[in-house]
Parts: C-alpha cells; sequence; structure tokens
C-alpha cells in the first residue's frame, strides 16, 4: 500500500509523527511505501520546529491512503490546496483519513456529509454547528465509515491509526505494532474520549487493574461481578464504578471488547471453526461471536476474516 501523509505550514510534530509511527516504523514487516507530502518542501511546525517534506502535494495522486493530521486551528479555514487533494484521493477511491482536527479537512471536502464522524471533544461543537450534514459522534475514539475515517486527540489517532493497520494487514501486524509502541491494542472506536479516574496508585485500583489484566489474558473465564469484587475486597458498587473509571464502561462491554480482539487474533491466526473459537474467546457460542463482530465492526465473521485476506494480499 502506498500512504500520503498530508503535512502544512504549523503543524504539530505529534500529530505528524501518528501515522508514520505506525506505518513508517523500520520493524513493520507490511511492505506499505509512506510518503509524506507538502505545498512546500520546508515548512514551520509548531514548538519551533523546521520539517523537511521529501514529497509534493503531486504525488498524492499515487496513494491508496491519504491521512491529514490535526489541522492548525479549528477557526482557520483548511488551504484550499489539501481540500483538493483530499477530494481527489476520495473520487479515485482512496482511503482517507482525518486525525483530531483533520475531520475539518474531510468535511470541508465533503467527504463527510451522510456520514458519522468524530473529532477533538473541545471542539465537536464547533464541528456540528459549521458541518450540519455530518451526524458527530463527540464521545467516539474513532469511527470508521469504510472509505472515510476520523479520529478524536492525539492518542485517538494512534487508536485510528492502528485499526486502519489491522485492515490493510491484520489483526495480528497491529497488535504486534502496538505492543512495540507500549500502547493497548484492544481499544476500539466505540470507548469514549473522556474517562473519569479514581485517585491514582490506590491499592482498589491497583487491585482491580490486575483483575482485568487476568481477564484480558484469558476472556473465556465468566466470573459474576460478586466474585470480582470479593477478589477485588471492595463492594459490588465500588467494583463497577473503578471498571468504569478504567475502562469507560461496563465490565461485559469491556470484556466483549477483549473477547472480539482475542477473537480476531485467533482467526487471523487461521483457527477453525467458529464455536471453537467463540468458546476460546470468551463468548456461549457462534451465535454470541456472530453478534459481537456485527455490533462492533458491522460485519460477520467470515466477512471480517475475507477483509483482512484481501487487505493483505493487496498489501502484498
Amino acid at each position: 500500500m502506498h500512504i500520503a501523509v498530508l503535512a502544512f505550514e504549523g503543524i504539530s510534530p505529534f500529530m505528524l509523527s501518528t501515522p508514520l509511527a505506525v506505518f513508517a516504523e523500520p520493524f513493520l514487516a507490511g511492505g506499505h511505501e509512506i510518503a509524506v507530502c507538502a505545498a512546500a518542501p520546508s515548512l514551520q511546525a509548531t514548538g519551533g520546529l523546521v520539517i523537511q517534506a521529501p514529497h509534493a502535494l503531486e504525488a498524492v495522486p499515487d496513494a491508496d491512503v491519504v491521512i491529514m493530521p490535526g489541522w492548525r486551528d479549528a477557526l482557520e479555514p483548511v488551504s484550499p490546496d489539501l481540500v483538493a487533494v483530499l477530494q481527489a484521493a476520495h473520487r479515485r477511491g482512496a482511503i482517507v483519513v482525518g486525525l483530531c482536527l483533520g475531520a475539518f479537512a474531510l468535511a470541508e471536502a465533503g467527504l463527510l456529509d451522510g456520514r458519522r464522524a468524530t473529532t477533538h471533544w473541545m471542539r465537536a461543537a464547533l464541528f456540528a454547528e459549521r458541518y450540519p450534514a455530518v451526524t458527530v459522534d463527540a464521545d467516539a475514539l474513532f469511527i470508521d465509515e469504510g472509505q472515510v475515517m476520523t479520529s478524536a486527540g492525539i492518542a485517538a489517532g494512534l487508536d485510528c491509526c492502528l485499526h486502519l493497520l489491522a485492515r490493510l494487514s491484520g489483526i495480528g501486524e497491529a497488535n504486534r505494532v502496538a505492543r512495540h509502541l507500549v500502547v493497548a491494542p484492544q481499544r476500539l472506536g466505540a470507548q469514549p474520549q473522556l474517562i473519569a479516574r479514581p485517585a491514582p496508585g490506590s491499592s482498589a485500583e491497583k487491585r482491580v487493574s490486575d483483575l482485568l489484566e487476568g481477564l484480558r489474558h484469558d476472556p473465556s473465564a465468566t466470573p459474576t461481578l460478586d466474585a470480582l469484587a470479593d477478589r477485588a475486597g471492595v463492594s459490588r458498587r465500588g467494583l463497577t464504578r473503578h471498571i468504569r473509571a478504567q475502562t469507560g464502561g461496563s465490565l461485559s462491554d469491556w470484556l466483549r471488547r477483549v473477547r472480539l480482539d482475542r477473537a480476531q487474533a485467533l482467526l487471523g491466526a487461521g483457527a477453525k471453526g467458529l464455536d471453537d473459537v467463540a468458546a476460546r474467546a470468551g463468548f456461549a457460542d457462534a451465535k454470541a461471536l456472530r453478534a459481537a463482530f456485527r455490533q462492533e465492526l458491522g460485519l460477520s465473521p467470515r466477512q471480517w476474516l475475507a477483509r483482512q485476506r484481501q487487505s493483505a494480499g493487496t498489501a502484498s
């Protein structure tokens, strides 16, 4: 896959480095070619840094994926040349991604009309007001609408890029890169942007974290809330509060995401039989596995696996 990352005057080096960390590091095995493209060869970035862009915007038409990092200011119109590049990429069928305030560029290009999208929560209201044809989900970390993807802030941009890598090279490769980056591989787009945390370093928080880590290691376990509360030495209500603080939702929601991640890894590794995969991942049966895939990904397990194989074949 040829991947183009757009750069511009006033860009945040951190935002620019997010897709590069996922797609351009030497430990990657996917064989993707990535190019940083800009209207000028030398750019003034934030923090007083100067960035040399090796490719002009004219190189973008060769890309299968075009990534627009966070635009420098939501109150400032996006450069017309960048809008034109995004529109042209979409017309020829490329995947177009807007990270953080990069969603404003996609919306300005008309690529999000009639679609769901997200952006940084602080600018979600402005985004919705400016682009009423877009359905804004201010809670989501990222949203995958097929040919277009949008994400929330910096960390969510990393999640979005890892999700895109899973589409292109399979969940196994995405998880491997996530481990190299020392980030959690299981964060899905529906996880909320804002998660309230209990007092850091509390013994109860640590015990609940250990319980969740154990369940992540073996998601086939089916303990009750009461049993987990006893093991953590907290009340059932206290356990629920700690779990929501650490995961952004209920235990059942978190377990479904973890089990889905395990099922994807098993299927990607060649496991056969949905009943066996369901049991090993912690689902009650193949029917429950299919329901989780459709709820979270909008695909059946077989459709998802076919897409992974097709993407891997294209990337090779």
